[in-house]
């Protein structure tokens, strides 16, 4: 995914369930001050914002304090987000323009006025989610049938039935493991079963091991968060205590078997075929077959195991626990997965530890933002064609397209002239490249919702009939060809992707409009922002990662050793300089975590300067508002990453995000361009002036 350029870069890295991607988001419930009101239209702010700019500061010494300085003194982080940026504002832009069709499409219809199945969904999805009166009222309720199935595991051998049950109505990934559809790594062209990891609550494996003081410091408070939630479940205080120990002993021990994040950019640690024995033989007492069969899935005999020896470690745990210690674990994950949806007790415990200790982030968002994350999260497509039918015309998706051919052209153009790159790579290289599939807007064919039930006065029913729909729409895929039709985003997303496995680009509609693209603005902003995202993603498909998968998807490796080792050193020179940047505290950015989309950054921002030189060639541009066209380039660019972080959240995402802050990303792609030195006159001995022997480039 791309919020805030955040890149999906294979199917191998999407969830196979789209309503996920919003869940861990969604414990909040309480109004923000001032009250922030629907947009009956998305507000304009240009794609070059004067007003964001610090003109004070030297851009040869800080692009990013120079083109963002104004904006985040301008935008304070708001009490309910943990980072703000131009990407998150328009994203919250976007949310109060679609809360506003959503408030009309939950009102009785008018006389005359008649709703589209799709429309009578989405409206009365929402209203049953804005109810809070009625989803305080129900309380546990809703959960009584899973909770049922949990109390009455009575025997480690019902466990594979109790597990698929909670698998087809509540957070996939949340209960020991994940089970769903995939892409053959071998042969993109099948879909067969994969087995993941799952079972922690943290945001990965390291918050479970490390030993400094801050990292004992929050597993301590991770422990007293899961004793209340079972509080909230109704057991006495000293039960409570005892049973939260459990699950931080057991999440501990998966922690240890599982890949680090470094390792799991690794496409070759995450691929290892499995027949049905071999899977049953890593897991003995857990009847894999019967958990199919529980799910109306026949069972499989070709599996992708993700990580065999976490599957070692959670048969031991398994066979270690006890069936009350069993119960004990899938009752916290039942309530934690379902917290968000649950009254304000639950929401607020859930908020607390998840959002205000784990990211500092003070205050809950309002109701209307969760709901409107939950349509777009389960009903997406059915919103988007709303949001599209408004707001993305013919001649912006063309606009996009011909910006989208152009860098493919100065790409193909780079990978000729490449000096170090042997001619039978070269070769390959542009084979990929002329396969890579363009989506933009929206997808061709809309999804279908019809087998998706929404009461409108049923709102946790709705969420686990939702996550039943995608789960076995999901299943359904295992065996059958691929639909290369398929988008793993919305179209109402302020975000944008590269899938290798797929070999295509995606940029919704919702990440085309001001201030990310903007019709009204001269090329250059536009080229140095919208080109820089097209130019980022296409490089994925040549990144560290994706530059392990061939033309059709496959994982294979088509390099020459030599053209290999050519890259790696290339690569290594992007790494060197990102281990030296700051993130806070004495934490510096994790560059082998970073690579490769700090390498998407910088190759992207070279292919739309190049794409932008061929558009304006022959013409005389004038300066505009005290910026020659180049540096409107640059600050165009330099724009679409203004943002800030808190402290907390600046730790989480050092320790998970593969994306580096977005000063770095800013300044660290300018100082290797000499576009820019000569765009600024930058002078030698200027912070963002690098020798030409220092500079890194690889496309």
């Amino acid at each position: 995914m791309k919020t805030a350029r955040k890149t999906a870069r294979s199917a191998w890295r999407l969830s196979a369930l789209g309503a996920a991607l919003a869940f861990a988001t969604l414990a909040q419930a309480q109004e923000t001050k001032p009250a922030e009101q629907p947009l009956e239209r998305l507000p304009y702010t240009p794609s070059l914002d004067l007003s964001a700019m610090d003109r004070s500061a030297d851009p040869c010494e800080d692009l990013y304090q120079y083109a963002c300085g104004g904006w985040n003194k301008n935008n304070p982080i708001p009490d309910d987000q943990a980072r703000w940026s131009v990407y998150a504002k328009a994203a919250n832009d976007n949310q109060r323009y679609l809360w506003g069709i959503l408030a009309k499409l939950a009102e009785p219809a008018a006389a005359g006025e008649t709703r589209t199945e799709s429309q009578t969904k989405i409206g009365d999805y929402f209203a049953a989610c804005m109810d809070e009166t009625a989803v305080a009222q129900k309380g546990l309720a809703a959960l009584k049938p899973l909770m049922d199935r949990i109390n009455g595991l009575k025997d480690k051998s019902e466990l594979p039935f109790v597990l698929a049950a909670l698998h087809q109505n509540t957070h996939n990934g949340r209960f020991f493991f994940s089970f769903g559809a995939g892409q053959d790594f071998a042969d993109s062209t099948r879909q067969i079963a994969f087995a993941g990891t799952g079972g922690l609550s943290l945001p990965e494996r390291d918050y479970y091991l490390k030993t400094d003081a801050k990292s004992r410091e929050l597993r301590a408070k991770f422990q007293a968060h899961v004793a209340r939630t079972f509080e909230l479940l109704g057991d006495p205080a000293p039960k409570a205590a005892a049973q939260a120990r459990l699950v931080l002993a057991v999440e501990t021990a998966l922690a240890k078997a599982s890949l680090s994040v470094v390792d799991k950019r690794d496409p070759y640690k995450s691929f290892h075929r499995f027949n049905g024995k071999q899977l049953q033989a890593l897991i003995p007492d857990f009847d894999f077959a019967a958990y199919q069969s529980a799910q109306d899935l026949a069972p499989q005999n070709e599996f992708n195991v993700s990580e065999p020896a976490f599957y070692k470690a959670l048969a031991q745990q398994w066979k270690r626990l006890s069936v009350a210690d069993l119960r004990t674990m899938l009752r916290w994950q039942l309530a934690s997965s379902m917290s968000p949806y649950l009254g304000p007790d639950f929401v607020n415990e859930n908020f607390a530890f998840f959002s205000n200790t784990l990211h500092g982030v003070p205050k809950q968002q309002a109701r209307w933002k969760k709901c409107v994350t939950l349509v777009d999260g389960q009903l997406g497509e059915a919103l988007g064609q709303e949001f599209v039918a408004r707001n993305f015309s013919p001649e912006l998706k063309a606009a996009t397209q011909r910006m989208t051919e152009q860098i493919e052209v100065e790409m193909g153009k780079s990978i000729r002239a490449l000096p170090w790159m042997s001619e039978d790579t070269k070769k390959r290289a542009l084979e990929k490249l002329h396969s890579i599939v363009n989506k933009v807007g929206y997808p061709d064919q809309w999804r279908d919702y019809g087998r998706f039930t929404v009461l409108r006065g049923d709102f946790v029913g709705n969420v686990m009939r939702g996550q039943a729909f995608e789960r076995h729409r999901d299943l359904a895929k295992i065996g059958q060809p691929l639909d290369r039709g398929e988008w793993g985003m919305t179209p109402q997303t302020v975000n944008a992707y590269y899938n290798a496995q797929m070999n295509d680009i995606n940029f919704p509609a919702g990440v085309l409009q001001p201030p990310l693209y903007d019709a009204k603005m001269d090329d250059a902003p536009n080229y140095g922002n919208t080109g820089g995202t097209i130019g980022h993603e296409l490089v994925h498909g040549f990144d560290d990662e994706g530059r392990q998968f061939d033309a059709k998807g496959n994982l294979k490796d088509w390099w020459t050793k030599k053209d290999a080792k050519a890259f790696e050193q290339r690569a290594a020179c992007v790494s060197k300089q990102y281990a030296q940047y700051k993130v806070i505290d004495d934490i510096r950015i994790n560059s082998k975590l970073t690579l490769g989309e700090d390498l998407a950054d910088l190759g992207g921002l070279v292919l739309a300067w190049a794409a932008w030189q061929t558009q304006i060639a022959g013409k005389q541009l004038p300066a505009a508002d005290g910026l020659t066209p180049e540096q409107r380039f640059f600050v165009g660019f330099a724009q679409w990453d203004c943002s800030d972080t808190r402290p907390e959240a600046a730790r989480v995402h050092a320790a998970t995000d593969p994306h580096s802050p977005g000063r770095y990303r800013i300044n660290g792609v300018a100082v290797n361009m000499p576009e820019f030195e000569k765009a600024f006159a930058c002078k030698p001995g200027q912070a963002m002036v690098k020798p030409a022997a220092e500079r890194c480039k690889v496309w």
